[in-house]
């Protein structure tokens, strides 16, 4: 058998050569020298992808469509009209009843001045510029002036006061949809801190996102812009119809006889910009996603080679953005030319009817040049409101479906609550852990303990060991009670922890785990958690007492040396000391609970931890969660868990004594591969 390298660049044991790799790397750095995209595959031809793109784009429009009618969650984007859900979302306008009805007030005030600026027009042309008509052309010069000045200062006050009601309905609409956004947000918010974390664990956090803002600001659009906004619209046109039928009913019949075409292909054109726009918004969001995500993992991705196949991946996600566009693109540049050609098509349809009235054989009564001045302006405001008013339906409908997505979150049930008469610890905590033939299962009936019975006395050091998937944080989880047991119980201190209030019982439970999470903040306030009844003195003594001072006191601006998000620019050693102070800050001297706190540390700060460890353990419940025994040898029981059942139980000298024992063959298996 050769032993040698052969020619194809693998090693003769089958291991690829390593100057066959290096050689590749060469080739890989002189294609990407050249190629600014990124793409190392010399059979991929970006230009000719587009090419493929365009060709295959008409037959993607219907999908392009029917993507922009569902969310992110596949739940339509739009629902019909509930009665419940509208009289669900009226609630949060009864707080500011008063406003919302100034705000109506106003804008019906606005919506019937408005047309009232065409008829001063009118009124001015007719009897003081052009005043061809009797008894307006035996007006003298000074008179038609005066006439006319004073028509000019009533158009100006009304103007002004037409500025205060904008002004004052804007301002207002604007308030209450801030406050109602805000109490939306509230509400969700404080709903999801009271969920359990079962619900967590099957929902994305994207989702609770989209909900507390993507759908909490579809409601306050429609609160202002859709419900106050219909208003002003419909009050917009029955004020201008109204103007428009008293001076001259038959030119009004004439300016609306493009209306109903106008309002079909309006309403045609904003479903196709509507569905485009909801689909751009989907492939943006999935291009970001993936981008975040190869942000996120650019050492994995250079590692393995994966930058050739996420380029390609990322120019499909970009190119179908691109078909997004520019389907947006192509229905919107439509939009303002068919509202142009209406305006126009009316505008002839006046001129026409206007002149044939005037000049023609049958010169008809009441048809003048300020006539037809004011008609041509009533036509083109006459649009604004004709095209907003199905974008207003549409903006209630997306409310409809963000309100049922919203409420059925804040309408989740939850499971962890606690009882009428939540009973209070009585005394000093002593710290008894026990559970009494303890099942649980995050889904249905699939077991994670089985059985499970145990006492920790108080002030006893107890360790749980196993392999992943043993059960053991799902212990920790329990004791805090983030999850209930489907059978048994679990007590503290003889009490089952269902009776206690949830805030009660974490106060006297610090929990440590294995990834610290840091808030954006400082370093006090992620000690302190924002709780400013903790005097720095206490925080400095915390700190100090597991090791965490000594390299906070050397940071230029020590407690207050801010923490950016997740904590970045900390090593894991310093986040858990940080984590630890944090614990210990909240619950100096009750039961401490630690889930794997010194896993991912290196050996120096793992020192630091396990000497704060044998300290805060001494006459306290400690709890602690391990994978390297080494670091429980010391503790006053250690109890083995394998496929949600406790097997073994000792110190760690008790169990080494078992020689077929599951502790003593994990042991082993340690320190073999040590």
């Amino acid at each position: 058998m050769p032993t040698g390298r052969d020619g194809d660049g693998v090693a003769g044991n089958g291991a690829p050569r390593r100057d066959h790799w290096r050689d590749a790397d060469r080739a890989d750095a002189r294609r990407g020298a050249s190629d600014v995209g990124g793409m190392y595959d010399p059979s991929y031809d970006v230009e000719a992808e587009k090419a493929r793109h365009a060709r295959e784009r008409a037959s993607k429009r219907a999908a392009l469509r029917a993507e922009g009618r569902f969310d992110e969650d596949g739940n339509p984007m739009v629902a019909g009209f509930d009665e419940g859900l509208a009289r669900r979302l009226l609630r949060y306008l009864v707080p500011y009843r008063k406003p919302m009805l100034l705000a109506v007030l106003l804008l019906m005030t606005y919506s019937a001045l408005v047309p009232a600026f065409p008829a001063l027009i009118a009124l001015a042309v007719d009897r003081y510029i052009v005043a061809d008509a009797a008894p307006w052309n035996a007006l003298s010069t000074d008179e038609r002036l005066s006439g006319l000045l004073t028509i000019v200062l009533i158009y100006l006050a009304l103007r002004l006061l037409n500025f205060g009601l904008r002004y004052g309905y804007t301002y207002a609409v604007a308030w209450i949809g801030q406050h109602v956004i805000y109490d939306l947000r509230r509400d969700t918010f404080g709903k999801i801190q009271k969920l359990h974390m079962g619900f967590f664990d099957r929902t994305p956090v994207g989702r609770l996102i989209t909900r507390i803002t993507s759908d909490v600001e579809s409601i306050q659009t429609a609160m202002t812009d859709g419900v106050v906004g219909l208003i002003a619209d419909i009050g917009l046109i029955i004020g201008l119809m109204i103007y428009m039928f008293l001076i001259d009913w038959r030119l009004a019949l004439v300016a609306l006889t493009v209306m109903p075409i106008l309002f079909v292909t309006l309403n045609y054109l904003r479903l196709r910009i509507r569905d485009a726009f909801r689909a751009v918004r989907l492939r943006t969001s999935r291009s970001n996603a993936y981008l975040a995500e190869n942000l996120g993992g650019m050492r994995t991705v250079q590692l393995f080679n994966r930058e050739d196949r996420n380029a390609k991946r990322f120019d499909a996600l970009n190119l179908d953005l691109l078909d997004g566009y520019n389907e947006q693109v192509r229905w919107f540049s439509l939009f303002w030319p068919s509202v142009n050609l209406a305006g126009a098509i009316a505008t002839a349809m006046l001129l026409y009817f206007a002149a044939y009235a005037l000049v023609g054989p049958g010169v008809a009564a009441g048809v003048s040049i300020g006539v037809l001045i004011a008609f041509i302006q009533y036509t083109q405001m006459f649009f604004r409101p004709l095209q907003e008013l199905s974008e207003r339906f549409n903006i209630l409908q997306q409310a409809m479906a963000s309100a049922e997505r919203i409420f059925s979150l804040i309408d989740t049930p939850e499971r962890i609550t606690d009882r009428d008469d939540p009973s209070a610890f009585e005394g000093r905590f002593r710290g008894e852990v026990r559970f009494e033939d303890v099942h649980f299962a995050y889904d249905d009936e699939d077991w994670v303990l089985r059985g499970v019975d145990f006492t920790i006395a108080p002030g006893e050091s107890v360790a749980f060991v196993g392999h992943t998937g043993a059960g053991k944080t799902t212990i920790i989880s329990l004791v805090s009670r983030f999850y209930d047991v489907q059978r048994g119980r679990v007590l503290i201190d003889g009490r089952d922890v269902r009776d206690y209030g949830q805030v009660d019982l974490r106060r006297h439970v610090g929990i440590v785990l294995q990834d610290p999470f840091l808030f954006s903040g400082t370093i006090r306030s992620n000690i302190t958690l924002g709780d400013a009844s903790i005097p720095d003195e206490q925080v400095i003594e915390a700190a100090t007492f597991v090791n965490a001072h000594t390299f906070i006191s050397r940071l230029p601006m020590g407690y207050d040396t801010p923490v950016r998000e997740r904590g970045a620019g900390f090593s894991t050693g310093q986040k858990q000391l940080i984590a630890f102070a944090r614990a210990l800050v909240q619950n100096p001297d009750i039961l401490l609970v630690l889930d794997e706190a010194t896993a991912n540390v290196d050996t120096e700060t793992e020192e630091l931890i396990q000497d704060a460890l044998k300290k805060l353990m001494q006459g306290r419940t400690s709890i602690v969660i391990a994978h390297r025994l080494s670091t429980i040898q010391d503790v006053d029981r250690i109890m083995v868990m394998r496929k949600g059942k406790l097997i073994e139980q000792g110190n760690h000298f008790e169990l080494l004594r078992h020689a077929d024992g599951y502790y003593r063959k994990l042991y082993e298996l340690q320190y073999q591969e040590q």
